[in-house]
């Protein structure tokens, strides 16, 4: 059977590398296309953190379905960060990162990442979580690591894969969750739309 082609609604090179991984490394490097999807992400009123990452990657998988039409795979991810009930999405400017990351020091929040995976009409949908807990986290390095520009596109100001590991104590779960696309929620979700 051919595998259908595969597209990935998401502008993200990490999300990109860790689809790469998940496909056979004999697959060409056009394994898959990427076709980010623009969809407002403002949380609704009251809405839990889990739940808008399932409604935000849904959106994306929808937005760009829709767009490259139903003979393609398509896959839609969101992460937020959790911390006392609230998503902290990407920072601004500098001034909310370091804000964003005093309130992590030290503590441990929830990353959530949504999976949506649409195929012709069916959709196959699921939510990942993990535990980071930070170290404490001093001015000193809280403005170091400000001053890399890495904080400003991640969800809660940093990136566990890059600069931002000396940030992070520990993490229980699937380190690929934190970082925006969880393997093996993915492969399940992509298995149950007929992906061999």
């Amino acid at each position: 059977m051919t595998r259908p082609r595969l597209v990935l609604a998401s502008r993200s090179p990490r999300r990109s590398d860790l689809l790469r991984s998940l496909l056979d490394e004999s697959a060409p490097e056009a394994a898959f296309e990427v076709a980010p999807a623009d969809v407002d992400e403002t949380p609704g009123p009251g809405e839990a953190p889990r739940d808008m990452v399932v409604r935000l990657a849904l959106a994306k998988a929808r937005t760009v379905a829709a767009r490259v039409g139903g003979a393609a795979m398509v896959i839609g991810a969101d992460t937020t960060v959790e911390l006392d009930g609230e998503s902290l999405g990407q920072p601004a400017d500098a001034e909310a990162a370091r804000a964003t990351l005093r309130r992590l020091s030290g503590r441990t929040h929830l990353v959530h990442t949504g999976v949506a995976v649409r195929y012709g009409d069916a959709e196959s949908v699921g939510v990942d979580t993990a535990r980071v807990t930070f170290v404490p986290l001093t001015e000193e390095l809280l403005a170091w690591y400000v001053a890399t520009g890495e904080p400003m596109d991640k969800a809660g100001g940093y990136g566990v894969q890059g600069q931002g590991a000396v940030l992070v104590e520990r993490v229980e779960g699937s380190v690929a969750t934190v970082v925006g696309l969880p393997l093996r929620l993915l492969a399940d979700r992509m298995a149950a739309l007929g992906w061999k």
